[in-house]
């Protein structure tokens, strides 16, 4: 019954969801008819496998009212456990897939404003942002950075030198000092008007960088809020079906 019903629920969100802008159930409509629909399901199953443990037992003519209740609500509870057991073991692999896929899609988008960077720059190195490229820069970086020698790479060397303070929050004030000159004689404009630039592009990465977060965040918040209802479901379950197993036992009883 829960296989069934959740097959059931799965077509009937396909078809309220839709790819288009505007169009089809929202994401807030879709969630919480998600949980709906999880409760729905622990009711009518365990409901179902409950009464049918109880009804189906062997009559107990030696033990008293209250045992006969407390081993029909047993019988519930070991109905509800023993398949909720199997059901885990069987979806073991996708659920640790889905939390797996939550948690690197939450990393992957709290970085992404870095690694795009960082892809561009073609760096070699790892998550606090050291590049060997970067500290070679540094060593052969030449006093005037209009030099016809270092034209050639000029723009590669702006990448690695953005991506590394992108990485580590930071701009030294020697990079920021030859950045200003990089900018103001490859542009051609007023050093006061590159560091404007410079300070508009650093401002608009870090802009990009705290959105990516927050949409980390709130998938880990919409991850959260879902297992926690799904948990409150199971607890649901077992209540449902130790409950029916009392009802199965008595229409057995009679």
């Amino acid at each position: 019954m829960t296989a069934t019903l959740i097959t059931g629920g799965a077509g009937l969100g396909f078809l309220a969801a839709s790819p288009w802008r505007n169009d089809g159930a929202s994401g807030t409509t879709i969630a919480v008819g998600t949980v709906v629909w999880l409760f729905v399901t622990q009711i009518v199953a365990y409901g179902i496998a409950g009464y049918v443990a109880g009804r189906l037992r062997t009559k107990w003519p030696d033990a008293r009212r209250d045992e006969v209740y407390f081993r029909d609500t047993a019988h519930g509870f070991l109905v509800w456990a023993l398949s909720s057991v199997v059901g885990l073991a069987l979806l073991g692999s996708t659920a640790a897939s889905v939390v797996s896929g939550t948690a690197k899609a939450g990393a992957s988008m709290a970085g992404a404003g870095t690694a795009a960077v960082a892809v561009a720059a073609g760096q070699a190195g790892d998550s606090d942002g050291f590049s060997i490229d970067y500290f070679a820069d540094a060593l052969l970086r030449r006093t005037d950075p209009d030099s016809t020698d270092n034209q050639s790479d000029v723009r590669g060397e702006v990448t690695r030198m953005l991506g590394r303070s992108l990485a580590q929050g930071e701009l030294s004030d020697e990079d920021q000092a030859y950045l200003v000159k990089v900018i103001s004689q490859r542009a051609g404009v007023s050093e006061s008007e590159a560091q404007a630039r410079l300070t508009q592009v650093r401002k608009a990465a870090d802009e990009v960088e705290i959105k990516a977060r927050e949409v980390a965040d709130e998938a880990r918040k919409a991850a959260a809020t879902f297992f926690l209802w799904a948990f409150a479901s199971l607890l649901l379950g077992a209540f449902v079906a130790s409950f029916a197993a009392t009802f199965g036992g008595r229409a057995r009883d009679l």
